[in-house]
């Protein structure tokens, strides 16, 4: 990505950004279930962002997948083995350690002062494999902040994971999981 003298750079903070992946139980037992949201806990990544430059604007997200962490109230030892699952199961992050989304083409339609509706098109690497990948998001402009807040799903099989399932079959996690982000990024002290 490189800037226009149009284009801001905004660099994402990740300490008061919040970055979640939702995933349902279904199954003759899904009703007994757990539906866990997991938290990204270590990411990072730039936005290139005018309103001047609608074409410009930009997100490389680089993602350490190690770094998921279950959030829901549950025993110790159910997180440790949802989170065990999740590294060595289904993410392999030792094999895989890191995700990235990195956008290619965006449109921007003004949602109102300092607010817009941008949708990006781009390439989103997860376990090994990188395919196309909309995100949708709103974001808005305050002083040197940029915010972005939006929703997008996932098909597992798509990136060659296989949904886990467990009791025989009879609860098992759907294919499509939802990721949901609320991403604060500070401008850049130099845009270079």
């Amino acid at each position: 990505m490189s800037p226009s003298a149009l284009t801001t750079v905004y660099t994402i903070d990740p300490v008061v950004s919040r970055f979640t992946v939702r995933v349902f139980a279904t199954g003759l037992l899904s009703s007994f279930g757990h539906s866990p949201t997991i938290a990204i806990r270590d990411f990072s990544g730039e936005a290139r962002f005018s309103p001047d430059a609608p074409d410009e604007a930009a997100l490389v997200l680089r993602i350490r997948a190690k770094s998921l962490a279950v959030t829901d109230d549950i025993s110790d030892k159910d997180r440790r083995e949802l989170e065990r699952t999740m590294n060595e199961q289904v993410l392999e992050s030792a094999r895989y350690p890191e995700i990235v989304f990195e956008s290619s083409k965006a449109s921007l339609n003004r949602a109102g002062d300092h607010q817009y509706f941008v949708n990006m098109v781009g390439s989103l690497t997860l376990h090994g494999i990188t395919n196309n990948q909309a995100v949708s998001a709103q974001i808005a402009l305050t002083g040197d902040l940029l915010r972005g807040h939006g929703e997008f799903s996932v098909l597992q099989t798509a990136y060659g994971i296989k949904p886990v399932s467990v009791a025989g079959g009879s609860l098992k996690v759907k294919d499509e999981v939802k990721c949901a982000f609320d991403i604060v990024a500070r401008k850049k002290v130099d845009n270079k």
